[in-house]
């Protein structure tokens, strides 16, 4: 028996390949898929089956692309928003062999109307099963959102209830394999690690401490959670089938008179923050190759076409394979050589960085035209806000920088300074010139003593 894990970075997301007896599964594959083929026949194994947990919200399914590349069965689950029309439909209890594995069906609606659970069984010991594949159902340390549905808000949650006593009836002993890990915008409180049992989590996961389903439908309507725009194409593409990820995955190599030349929509510098700040080409937004997964599809829309500016080589093709699976890849080409720019006599914009006791000051102080403007998430902000500063989530600003006057001196915090810059980046490429960044946000505030409204 072969079961491997597929770790995505940036979003998080876990996918399986599980084999026996010459045939193999593939749960949840992203779009550039062609590692499960490779994996599959190292191991002599051929895929025949492709199950999927639901119609994912945050990347691009590769299903229907490694069923076109194996002849293999894709199977997804009932009542999805419109017909899925690469795959068909696995109902409860329905079974599938693969060597001496089974693998039946649980319907577990709540996160999605179409969600399913897949229990892996080993024919060889009968005494219940050995695995679960939760989707986004169960995860380690927390469960799915259920948000998708504002008009439905107690009934999905209720729903989500229910399917998670069928997973915890399943017994301690089955080895939980959900569809994302900590990071993911599908949770919010995940543990760090990736490998737990239903019996852990029935102890130790704290949304599973409920004292009944009403206090845990009260919980779950009172969850804050945001929705990227991307999240609608990526629904749309789930169920009409994406297509398959470019070949090359390193954008062209643009020389600065052909970056120059270029009409794009967005011009992306993926440096680390504090390269961004101290100095890039005017125009640019900054979505570090870290960030792009989380942030990417907030501000930047279906077949905008953009250009890249990075450290290295390898940093651009990081950040196209990051766009690739949300598919985001209307990427016209990518630059390295922001210094020799500037040595060429480029001109360079630059967002200064501040630190604590001149945020204090102008707190004090409070100058005429000037905003500390907190980009954190609303569940941050309730546990602790500085007295006096604005708030606007950071991927919210893709369209209320509308709401803000451009005129006035903005000072962008978060948590440490990272989501600020992205923040003040966009801002800047939306011609907004009065702004500075936080250097440690929240967590240089709390450290000097300063004491949160």
């Amino acid at each position: 028996m072969l079961l491997e894990k597929i770790k995505t970075p940036g979003l998080s997301h876990l996918s399986y390949l599980v084999g026996s007896g010459g045939q193999a599964a593939v749960i949840d594959p992203r779009r550039d898929c062609e590692c499960y083929v490779d994996m599959a026949r190292a191991a002599g194994l051929e895929i025949t089956h492709i199950f999927e947990t639901h119609r994912n919200e945050d990347l691009v399914s590769g299903a229907p692309i490694l069923a076109a590349l194996t002849g293999a069965r894709v199977l997804h689950g009932p009542n999805a928003a419109a017909d899925v029309v690469y795959a068909e439909t696995a109902r409860e209890g329905d079974a599938f062999e693969i060597g001496q594995l089974t693998i039946r069906v649980l319907e577990t609606p709540g996160h999605t109307d179409d969600h399913l659970a897949f229990v892996l069984h080993d024919t060889a010991y009968p005494d219940g099963p050995v695995g679960v594949f939760t989707g986004d159902a169960l995860f380690v340390g927390d469960v799915g959102r259920t948000d998708f549905y504002p008009d439905r808000k107690r009934e999905v949650a209720g729903l989500l209830y229910d399917s998670l006593q069928k997973v915890l009836a399943l017994g301690d002993q089955v080895i939980l394999y959900p569809a994302h890990g900590a990071g993911s915008v599908c949770g919010s409180g995940m543990a760090e690690r990736e490998f737990s049992t239903v019996g852990h989590e029935r102890a130790n996961n704290p949304r599973l401490q409920f004292a009944d389903r009403e206090a845990f439908i009260d919980f779950k309507v009172g969850e804050n959670h945001y929705q990227p725009p991307y999240f609608r194409l990526m629904e749309r593409l789930n169920l009409s089938g994406g297509d398959p990820a470019p070949r090359v995955m390193r954008p062209r190599r643009l020389s600065l008179a052909e970056l120059g030349e270029l009409e794009v929509d967005h011009l992306v510098d993926i440096r680390e923050p504090l390269a961004y700040a101290a100095g890039h080409l005017p125009g640019a937004m900054n979505l570090p190759v870290g960030m792009i997964s989380a942030f990417a599809g907030w501000f930047i829309r279906e077949g905008e076409s953009l250009a890249l500016v990075g450290s290295d080589e390898d940093q651009l093709a990081a950040a196209m394979t990051h766009l690739v699976r949300i598919a985001l890849d209307n990427v016209v080409g990518g630059y390295v050589g922001v210094v020799p720019a500037a040595a060429q006599g480029r001109d360079m914009a630059m967002i200064p960085m501040i630190a604590t006791g001149e945020v204090a000051s102008r707190l004090e102080n409070r100058p005429t035209g000037w905003t500390l403007l907190d980009v954190r998430d609303a569940d941050e902000r309730s546990a602790s806000a500085i007295d006096g500063s604005q708030h606007i989530y950071v991927g919210e600003l893709n369209e209320r920088y509308r709401d803000l006057d451009s005129a006035t001196h903005y000072t962008l915090m978060c948590a440490s300074g990272m989501r600020a810059t992205v923040a003040a980046g966009w801002l800047a490429s939306r011609g907004f010139a009065k702004l500075d960044v936080y250097l440690g946000s929240m967590g240089a505030w709390n450290a000097a003593g300063a004491a949160p409204a």
